[in-house]
Order: C-alpha cells, then sequence, then structure tokens
C-alpha cells in the first residue's frame, strides 16, 4: 500500500513539473508576441513613412536612382502578407538601405534644407528611436524563451508541445560595415 502512495506521488510530481514548464513556455511565447506586436507597430510606422522620405529625395537627386529603386521595392511589399520572420528580415535590409539613403542626403546641402524633408527625419528619427526600444524588449524575451527551449528539462517538454524558439532581430553584417557614399 504505501509503495502505491509513492508511486502516485510520485506521479503526481511528474505531471505537475510537466504542467508548470508548458505553461512556463507559453507564458514566454506570448511574451515574444506581445513584444514583436509592440515592436511592429514601429516597424509600420516608419513604413508608412519611407514613400514620403523616397519622393521627397527623389525631387532633389537622381544620382541615387539604384538606392531609391531598392528601397522602393522592399517597402512595396504587401506588409500585412508578412510572417514575423520576413517582418524582421525585410526590414533589417530597409536599415542598410535607409542608413544608405540618409548619407547620401548629407551631400545634398539644398535637401537638408527643405522643409519636408527635415519633417519626414525628424518623425524617422523618432520612430528609429522607438524601433531600438522596442527592438530591445523584443529581443529580451526572445533571449528567455529560446533559453527556457534549450535547457533540461523544460526542451524535452517544449519539445514535445512543439513550443519553439524564436528568432531574434539583429542587424546584418552589411549593416556593421561603414556606409560608402561614392559620386
Amino acid at each position: 500500500m504505501n509503495s502505491t502512495y509513492i508511486l502516485s506521488a510520485v506521479i503526481l510530481i511528474i505531471l505537475a513539473a510537466i504542467i508548470i514548464i508548458y505553461n512556463k513556455g507559453i507564458v514566454l511565447k506570448n511574451y515574444v508576441k506581445e513584444a514583436f506586436s509592440t515592436m511592429d507597430v514601429y516597424l509600420k510606422k516608419r513604413w508608412d513613412l519611407i514613400p514620403n522620405l523616397i519622393e521627397t529625395v527623389k525631387a532633389y537627386n537622381m544620382h541615387e536612382k539604384d538606392l531609391l529603386t531598392n528601397i522602393t521595392q522592399l517597402r512595396n511589399t504587401n506588409y500585412s502578407g508578412l510572417n514575423d520572420d520576413e517582418i524582421i528580415d525585410i526590414n533589417s535590409k530597409l536599415d542598410v538601405g535607409l542608413s544608405k539613403l540618409i548619407a547620401v542626403a548629407e551631400n545634398y546641402p539644398d535637401l537638408k534644407a527643405n522643409q519636408n524633408f527635415i519633417v519626414l527625419m525628424e518623425q524617422l528619427s523618432l520612430v528609429e528611436d522607438e524601433i531600438a526600444s522596442a527592438r530591445k524588449y523584443y529581443n529580451g524575451t526572445v533571449r528567455e524563451l529560446n533559453t527556457f527551449t534549450e535547457v533540461f528539462p523544460s526542451n524535452i517538454i517544449c519539445m514535445l508541445f512543439a513550443v519553439k524558439p524564436a528568432k531574434l532581430f539583429e542587424i546584418s553584417e552589411r549593416e556593421r560595415e561603414n556606409i560608402k557614399v561614392e559620386f
């Protein structure tokens, strides 16, 4: 009789541990979703600013046609049709393009003095700051989830219940390089 109680207690403890680990995995997964949604709001704001910025710059310099075309092509992707990983990838590419665009704009005094350009750059700067904060929060929640899905024994429970690691929002190697503007 005592062995039956002991076995029952062990089984209950194991079940309780599985339930606790599973629930923590779901909570962490939901934190990642919430963090991505917050970041996505700012990414969408930037997404909507880009056409106005491009049109303003186009009026001043046709020398950068390839750069403007590339940013426009990225921007013309249907944002609502993208999954989370695609949003991260396309925004990483936009980061590179916008950095180059800003560097190019520095070489055009008339453009830098244009009121529309100034307003758009101020808005873009604010949005970029918001994106940076949101990325930091998102990557923190992803780090917690990914660690949880990789450490023992939670990795076993996560594997059984398909709680998967998420993708960090990282800068690409191209973004790490200095931007060279040549004429």
